[in-house]
């Protein structure tokens, strides 16, 4: 398979169910990747929007989160923590076949950690613990 970015595609766990970016023109699981977007864009397009994240994602001042200073690649379904509503509703926030950038961040003098996933519109800072339970929604918002 060949992809967008330059990504050795034989060295990911989920070759086996990815039909390739290339293929695909940029949707390896149905769905659209942020990072073949940017690619697709120029060669500088996909570092500009992982500067203007991180920046974003830092700026918000999140107590005991460790500054951010990279995004990864992270398929929705790994990513896509179920959240319980005040009233009570279970939601999800992303697409499972989508490609986003994101990270996980240890929270300082604890033993939970903070998860970031953002798009070309919207972040999220979640906070968790292990496996993803016991999860909460810390900032939801436009950001771009």
């Amino acid at each position: 398979m060949k992809s967008i970015c330059g990504i050795d595609c034989t060295k990911c766990e989920l070759s086996g169910d990815c039909n390739g970016c290339s293929a695909t023109g940029g949707q390896p699981f149905g769905a659209e990747c942020i990072i073949a977007q940017c690619c697709k864009r120029g060669k500088t397009a996909l570092n500009e929007l992982k500067e203007k994240l991180i920046a974003a994602f830092n700026a918000l001042n999140i107590q005991d989160m460790e500054k951010v200073t990279e995004l990864n690649a992270l398929k929705g379904s790994f990513a896509n923590i179920e959240y319980i509503l005040p009233n009570g509703q279970t939601v999800k926030f992303w697409d499972d076949d989508r490609i986003y950038l994101g990270n996980q961040l240890h929270k300082r003098h604890s033993d939970r950690c903070y998860g970031i996933i953002a798009d070309e519109t919207y972040l999220m800072v979640s906070e968790y613990s292990g496996y993803g339970s016991d999860a909460e929604i810390i900032v939801f918002k436009r950001w771009n």
